[in-house]
């Protein structure tokens, strides 16, 4: 008995290992536009006046990729199992990242990152299942936990490679790591729920329409979305328009996108892992995420007013901001434990995505208001509208935290 007790532990620890290096290499990949944006589209001829409309052009190319793959491998982790969706995402994205270092227009830049985004879509959603799944539920916490800390320093590796090497480089970099990462997948396991829900052939799986043929889990599932965007906000407009921003802001030197997205990855590493211990400690996600939201708000705020800063204060900056909303993993956690085992993969798949693919209308947004005001009022706007959207979906769910997931949705 203490044998196999042992052994599952083991088993365990290898799946926490790999799911977090898995998303390592999903965070490098999903960022490094935004880090080589300048650079890439300067050599690819882009003029200066229209970096940021064809860098918006490309990134919600990717961002929509996200959200039609977050539907395919969520629905496909419910009806195959998790360890599948894992080996396809990670081989999709790798090819597409490779493919990637030979663009040479701003369209065929876009379409490699639609089929790369669609790749990326499967990577966190399946992982974190799995873990929540394998892990015993008074310490599950702790595995998505590492999952996200380890993960999230993919963005400052992108950025460091991207600072030393030229960005088709960094392209082939990570799609390298995809595909060794192919190869660890080889020992992991699947879920033993899955594996249960598999055997009852009466039960719907990875049926979508189950998110939305009854009110209360559509509102449900929406909840889990909305609690999320804020940190894309941050992260994929007020970061990655670094450069504008310092503009508006009139900063002393130019300030970096790479930089920036570096640093403010190491923020949210960090913020992932107070946000895992604060919720074992509270015994609560919701209350944990509540905090978090305030605190970003005091981050945009101390950025959008910091006129005439340098590098220095800037890097500061961004890791305040990034740590203020490192609730990542605590948010596709709650998603996870929020629905049943037939459709968890599914939900927990496509409500990051759904997240990231809300980059969408917010840059929308934020271009028409910037336009209209400027663009610090636009980015004051957009965060206080996102984060009264975001506390609201958080007040209408009920606490996970401790929750036996051994269940099916009828």
């Amino acid at each position: 008995m203490d044998t196999q007790i042992k052994t599952n532990n083991r088993n365990v620890v290898f799946l926490v290992i790999v799911a977090a290096l898995g998303y390592f290499v999903d965070i490098y990949d999903l960022v490094l536009f935004s880090v080589v944006r300048v650079q890439s589209l300067t050599e690819i001829g882009v003029p200066a006046d229209r970096m940021q409309a064809d860098g918006f052009t490309i990134i919600n190319s990717q961002m929509f990729g996200l959200l039609l793959g977050g539907i395919l491998w969520g629905i496909l982790g419910d009806k195959l199992g998790r360890i599948k969706v894992l080996f396809g995402s990670i081989l999709l994205y790798s090819l597409a990242n490779i493919a990637n270092g030979f663009v040479d227009s701003v369209n065929s830049y876009a379409i490699i990152r639609f089929i790369a985004g669609i790749g990326l879509a499967g990577e966190l959603g399946a992982g974190i299942t799995l873990v929540a799944e394998t892990m015993d539920k008074e310490k599950r916490g702790y595995g998505t936990m590492v999952v996200g800390a380890i993960g999230l320093l993919g963005a400052a590796v992108a950025a460091t490679v991207a600072s030393d090497y030229t960005w088709q480089t960094s392209y082939f970099v990570g799609g390298g790591m995809g595909l060794a990462l192919l190869l660890l997948r080889v020992g992991t396991f699947e879920s033993g729920m899955f594996k249960h829900a598999a055997n009852q052939s009466e039960i719907s799986k990875g049926n979508i329409f189950i998110l939305f043929n009854n009110r209360k889990r559509f509102l449900k599932y929406l909840y889990c979305i909305l609690i999320g965007i804020p940190l894309w906000f941050v992260v994929g407009i007020l970061v990655t328009l670094a450069p504008e921003f310092g503009k508006a802001l009139g900063a002393t030197e130019p300030l970096k996108a790479g930089t920036g997205i570096m640093f403010t990855y190491f923020g949210i590493a960090i913020g992932d892992v107070v946000t895992g211990f604060l919720s074992q400690m509270l015994k609560s996600r919701r209350k944990t995420v509540f905090i978090f939201h305030l605190l970003s708000v005091v981050s945009v705020i101390v950025y959008l007013t910091s006129y005439g800063l340098n590098s220095s204060s800037f890097i500061w900056i961004c890791l305040f901001m990034g740590f203020s909303v490192g609730y990542w993993a605590t948010f596709v956690t709650i998603a996870s434990e929020q629905f049943g085992t037939n459709i968890r993969a599914t939900v927990t798949t496509t409500a990051p995505n759904f997240v990231r693919g809300a980059l969408i209308p917010m840059t929308i947004l934020f271009e028409y208001l910037s336009e209209k005001y400027s663009l610090i009022t636009a980015g004051y706007l957009v965060m206080a509208i996102l984060t009264i959207i975001a506390i609201f979906g958080l007040s209408q769910l009920k606490e996970s935290f401790n929750k036996d997931l051994d269940y099916l949705e009828e």
